[in-house]
């Protein structure tokens, strides 16, 4: 009951388009999130079918798909939702916002660890692409449609193909 709480709280905080607390019932990001969670208890108990099973269903209903592996923290926001796409390995942090289009992905040259780490307060731009084992720095913006393929430094600024840092704190 607590994560549903936090998930309202979340999406109400976060898109001002929001009136009233019902409404947050009816976002993709909610409905995601809340479907990751029971995946996951699956996958974790290896029941990888079930959690299979879970998160494709999710992903039709809602244009998420985030891998039952996956770890989510605490006040993570996908707006709109549509083509997020999250890998087995990613790690993500708190507070934590994402836009549609948004992958988080292999590059599909390694094993083990192979999706990227995202820190507390990252913000992903709208099509935005992160690939492979690597780390988003806490506080850190992703710019729409960035392809990052590195290491990004915390409280920086990522922008283009490939990616390139234009501002840091």
């Amino acid at each position: 009951m607590k994560f549903i709480k936090q998930l309202i709280i979340t999406i109400k905080e976060k898109d001002p388009a929001i009136k009233s607390t019902l409404e947050a019932f009816l976002y993709p990001s909610f409905k995601a999130q809340l479907r990751h969670k029971v995946a996951k208890y699956f996958y974790n108990k290896k029941h990888y079918f079930i959690a299979r099973y879970i998160t494709e269903k999710t992903k039709r209903k809602t244009g998420i798909e985030i891998h039952p592996g996956a770890t989510l923290g605490k006040g993570v926001f996908i707006d709109h939702g549509t083509g997020v796409i999250i890998g087995q390995t990613a790690i993500i942090g708190n507070n934590v916002t994402i836009y549609h289009g948004v992958t988080l992905g292999g590059t599909g040259k390694e094993t083990g660890k192979r999706h990227p780490t995202i820190e507390d307060n990252v913000f992903i731009g709208s099509g935005a692409k992160i690939l492979g084992n690597i780390t988003i720095g806490e506080n850190s913006k992703i710019g729409a449609n960035a392809v990052v393929l590195k290491n990004v430094r915390p409280n920086t600024t990522v922008v283009g193909i490939p990616a390139k840092e234009v501002k840091h704190k």
